[in-house]
């Protein structure tokens, strides 16, 4: 998050920021609203599609889906490699940690549903806050000490800086992979707009937070990472190394948690595509697609369903016996190959981080769900919501194309040109922190600052 205030400055990082959260939570609430008025047993994005669009709008939100749904884990895996090899230094390399973490990751990966495995996912969420929190405690301490009231440097602005923000963002928000899953197992369904609205937007202020306040204190020379801000010297400080490791191994908990919760969706799919689990809950034939709806109000003869009939039982197939081996043998395989996409790719983080963001995940959580949400509801949406709506979608596919392009470049075929430190900076400060005195005084006395 301080990356993209550094790429971008603090006036178009705020606006893609404030863009990029109001575009995904709109998006996010979009599903969730769809999946109160299908039918009950519309309960993954691929359905959401096919009930609203047929097969195209099935394959459509599918293929991304998957796509998001591993590549994201796979930027876990280089970034898990990373914080483990500086935290172990002179131990084993990144592709070596990178293995040993999809092991590691195995029994989480393997519990059958989300709900199952809540718990760990609290866990997960209190890791990235203590993580980010220690994180960023030693970071204003240590430049503080250093900086004698020197102002940070601000970013050498282009346009292909401050649109790559975009893919970045697109991956920080890209929530709505996970909706459907949690929406169908929740005991209460109807809460779920509410609950979309308050925690995204939570998580919007902890983003501001972390980003403002990394980069008010290094500027654009703060890493495309905060953790590795505060490891090393590359900032001119050694930072205690006792919070060092506990903020790498809260994020290091952060991840392993994250990496399951988000290929659930994954193993979804590929369990119903694969080994033919969970078809019997989706029939498109048996209750057709309507879209000009409404909520439907109960009837005063008609008693509501109980809750625990509002989804099908989300772990009826591993029920079955021999299912849940042939499930586990699966998702075994698909880890595998994440895990050799992930040391393919490690030494391209930044680039692969920003081209799934850019490609997959503004696709799967922001164009199509509003355009299925458009679809569903075209009868009651006021005109201006429409016109916001569309210029949501056309916005977004221009920053998707723009950037999925950039970073695809940069990662398929890669420049291996000269590197700097600071590359977000302007010339002067690309090779040296600011707060180096000694190196900037003639400098500053022949220009004036």
């Amino acid at each position: 998050m301080p990356g993209n205030y550094a790429r971008a400055g603090y006036a178009w990082a705020s606006i893609a920021l404030v863009f990029m959260a109001a575009v995904n939570i709109y998006a996010t609430w979009c599903i969730s609203k769809i999946m109160l008025v299908c039918p009950k047993n519309v309960i993954t994005l691929g359905d959401i599609g096919e009930w609203c669009m047929g097969g195209f709008g099935r394959w459509a939100i599918v293929i991304t889906q998957m796509l998001v749904c591993t590549m994201i884990p796979i930027v876990f895996l280089v970034l898990g490699g990373s914080l483990l090899t500086t935290l172990f230094p002179e131990t084993y390399n990144a592709t070596t940690w990178i293995i040993f973490m999809g092991v590691v990751l195995l029994p989480v990966c393997l519990i059958p549903t989300l709900k199952e495995g809540a718990g760990a996912a609290a866990a997960g969420c209190i890791g990235t806050l203590a993580a980010d929190g220690i994180a960023l405690y030693l970071l204003v301490d240590n430049v503080n000490k250093v900086n004698d009231g020197l102002s940070p440097p601000t970013p050498d602005l282009s346009f292909k800086q401050v649109a790559t923000v975009f893919g970045n963002l697109a991956l920080a928000y890209g929530a709505g992979i996970v909706v459907p899953a949690i929406q169908r197992e929740h005991s209460d369904p109807s809460r779920m707009p509410r609950i979309i609205l308050v925690t995204m937007s939570v998580i919007t202020i902890c983003f501001l937070t972390v980003s403002v306040t990394g980069v008010a204190t290094v500027g654009c020379q703060i890493p495309g990472n905060l953790l590795f801000a505060i490891a090393g010297t590359k900032l001119g400080f050694n930072a205690s190394r006792g919070g060092v490791v506990l903020s790498f191994l809260f994020m290091q908990l952060h991840i392993t948690i994250a990496f399951a919760v988000i290929m659930f969706p994954a193993f979804y799919i590929a369990e119903r595509l694969i080994l033919g689990f969970h078809k019997e809950q989706f029939v498109i034939a048996q209750e057709p697609a309507y879209h000009d709806v409404e909520t439907p109000e109960i009837q005063d003869d008609k008693k509501p369903e109980p809750l625990e009939e509002a989804h099908p039982d989300a772990g009826a197939s591993y029920k079955i016996p021999g299912n849940y081996k042939k499930a586990a043998a699966l998702r075994i395989v698909i880890i595998i190959i994440c895990v050799v996409i992930a040391v393919a790719w490690q030494d391209h983080f930044g680039d692969l981080q920003d081209f799934v963001g850019a490609s997959s995940t503004a696709l799967c959580c922001m164009v199509l769900p509003i355009i299925f949400y458009l679809k569903t509801f075209r009868a009651t949406i006021g005109m201006p919501e429409k016109i916001l709506a569309i210029l949501a979608v056309l916005v977004s596919l221009f920053l998707a194309i723009y950037v999925s392009v950039n970073s695809g470049k940069n990662l398929f075929s890669p420049d291996d040109g000269p590197s700097v430190k600071f590359p977000f900076c302007k010339p002067a400060y690309q090779d040296m922190v600011y707060t180096n005195t000694t190196h900037y005084s003639p400098k500053r006395a022949l220009y004036g600052y």
